[in-house]
């Protein structure tokens, strides 16, 4: 079968809600990357057989085929097309799957796979609210479904928190884990980590001025466990708490792949060789733990074993997550998210995806590792996982 590459992987730095990035409309957001992409590889734009856009709430000014209007507000020409899709937060992770898939089939050599969101323009759950206060039905679940699973609605607050019941996790462990998060990113910022990934940003300054965006602005450099420990509980008896869930976050990010023939025509320099994709689904209720088969699905197709991955990027949508995996997988927590994870670097839900894959490879080539995994816990039960390998 023919091999599939990543020759660029970019994101911009992450946003905090009606932060630096909010004044950016969503398109231009994803344009800049899609730009830095065509800049750093030098490949002619006109070449590149399709883009693929992962967003969740496709409404507003994300909504009427987003994917195609990143592409018209970038540099490439309007030859090239787009789609958008959406499996909740792994839909960029499932971008660069299908991008993956299409150059490993032979049918295309040059796809971009990336993801966009403002969380600030387009808040959280809005097709659903806009949904409601339009009268338009009775939301995305049947009653079919309802009565199937027993639940009115289905709620990642309360699949985060059965999982943090179900593997023992009491509220310090959690905080200290969000703690850990903010001082590892904190760290790598400091170190400039993230420099081969990020994307610069001009934005409007408060004074009216510019200034420059490439630091991703929710890591708290002033974290304290007595900090952490002071905010409230999502629910009453929990143990998580808004500083042990993932940021809300305006950002995008993409990465470049490309076949075996177009990193010779186009003299492109591979950082990674996709290695695997693997998609699983499962309990619906309480959905967030589905990383875990997932992850052992992966590793079994792909022949390796835990003590193969020198990295793993495990998403922190709530510090529950990447716990469960780690205690379930008995995985090596040094190795879990060591630039910190979206508890201090933000979660821009649809280009969460490839912006983790852009920092798991850059480490990896940092780190002179071999082997990356990274995996997503997904809306619905669904989990994806891509193994890289350095090159």
């Amino acid at each position: 079968m023919p091999e599939a590459y990543i020759v660029s992987a970019r994101r911009t730095a992450g946003g905090r809600r009606n932060g630096r990035l909010a004044g950016i409309h969503p398109a231009d957001l994803g344009a800049a990357v899609l730009d830095a992409i065509v800049a750093e590889t030098g490949v002619d734009p006109a070449a590149i057989d399709d883009v693929i856009i992962g967003c969740v709430s496709q409404v507003g000014e994300q909504t009427f085929a987003l994917g195609r209007n990143v592409v018209l507000a970038s540099s490439l020409p309007d030859s090239v097309p787009a789609v958008t899709i959406d499996r909740q937060c792994g839909s960029s992770q499932q971008a660069l799957h299908f991008a993956a898939q299409a150059v490993m089939s032979g049918t295309q050599d040059l796809v971009i796979a990336g993801g966009v969101e403002s969380m600030s323009r387009v808040p959280m759950g809005s097709p659903v609210m806009l949904a409601a206060q339009a009268g338009m039905g009775e939301g995305p679940f049947a009653k079919s479904i309802q009565r199937r699973y027993g639940v009115e609605a289905f709620s990642q607050f309360t699949g985060a928190q059965m999982v943090a019941d179900k593997y023992g996790f009491d509220r310090d462990t959690l905080d200290r884990f969000a703690l850990e998060s903010h001082r590892k990113a904190f760290a790598a910022t400091e170190a400039r980590a993230f420099a081969d990934e990020i994307v610069a940003i001009d934005v409007t300054a408060p004074d009216g001025g510019y200034l420059v965006h490439d630091r991703d602005e929710g890591v708290r450099a002033d974290a304290t466990l007595e900090g952490i420990g002071s905010v409230k509980l999502l629910s009453e008896g929990g143990t998580l708490s808004a500083a042990t869930a993932s940021q809300i976050c305006d950002g995008a990010s993409g990465v470049l792949v490309a076949s075996e023939a177009a990193v010779r025509t186009h003299g492109l320099t591979p950082l990674a060789r996709i290695h695997n994709l693997t998609v699983t689904a499962g309990d619906p209720v309480i959905m967030l733990e589905e990383p875990i088969p997932a992850t052992r699905r992966a590793l079994g197709r792909a022949g390796l074993s835990l003590s193969d991955i020198d990295l793993f990027e495990v998403n922190e949508a709530f510090a529950s997550i990447p716990l469960a995996w780690l205690k379930a997988l008995g995985a090596d927590p040094a190795r879990l998210n060591v630039h910190g994870g979206a508890i201090a670097l933000g979660h821009p839900l649809g280009a969460t995806g490839t912006k983790l894959m852009a920092t798991l490879v850059h480490a990896l080539r940092a780190r002179g590792g071999r082997y990356g995994l990274q995996t997503m816990c997904e809306g619905g039960g669904i989990a994806n996982v891509t193994i890289v390998e350095r090159l």
